[in-house]
């Protein structure tokens, strides 16, 4: 018999003073259940850092074609494709071809910083990507902060993120790894 997804619930209030974004948000996780909670913690800072919208969780880790996050226009083009973890430079330049801009979160400490060295020069090359790495000691304190119902708040400021269940607090300074390139009109 295969494992179900386990269902996480998540009321997230986000004041992004960076980007002028103060919403809250009513959020369904479903987290895979070779998922961690350090992962799906991950995914909704993704979210935090991104949130719009139409920004929208894909099936991730239950399908191939689809990303952790992302955003489609009123077309149906997707903008924005958001992958967590450490993907394969494979999986990362198809959606480049997909995604009018794609975001990875690696995480993971090490095996992040060796991920990121070995796939660097190939994926240097994508001018729509963009890197971030969640160092480690960050990501394992939102772990700490997962729980099935859930209530947070997210202050975004300066490039610094503060995640908290009203006791416990997550700091985190997400690290700039490979910024988009930008093109010059002509």
């Amino acid at each position: 018999m295969a494992l179900k997804a386990t269902i996480f619930k998540a009321e997230l209030q986000i004041a992004d003073m960076d980007r002028n974004y103060y919403q809250d948000h009513a959020l369904t996780l479903a987290r895979h259940p070779s998922e961690t909670d350090e992962r799906m913690m991950v995914r909704l800072l993704a979210f935090a850092l991104n949130a719009g919208e139409t920004l929208a969780f894909g099936n991730g880790l239950s399908a191939d074609d689809e990303p952790d996050l992302w955003q489609r226009d009123l077309t149906g083009a997707i903008e924005l494709w958001i992958e967590v973890g450490l993907p394969d430079e494979k999986s990362i330049r198809k959606a480049c071809g997909r995604a009018a801009k794609v975001t990875v979160y690696s995480y993971g400490g090490q095996r992040s910083r060796l991920w990121w060295d070995q796939g660097r020069d190939k994926l240097d090359r994508a001018s729509n990507l963009t890197v971030v790495d969640v160092p480690t000691e960050s990501s394992r304190r939102m772990a700490g902060l997962a729980q099935r119902n859930m209530r947070l708040q997210c202050t975004i400021q300066d490039g610094h993120v503060w995640l908290t269940d009203g006791k416990d607090v997550a700091q985190v300074e997400p690290v700039l790894l490979k910024a988009p390139r930008i093109s010059r009109g002509s």
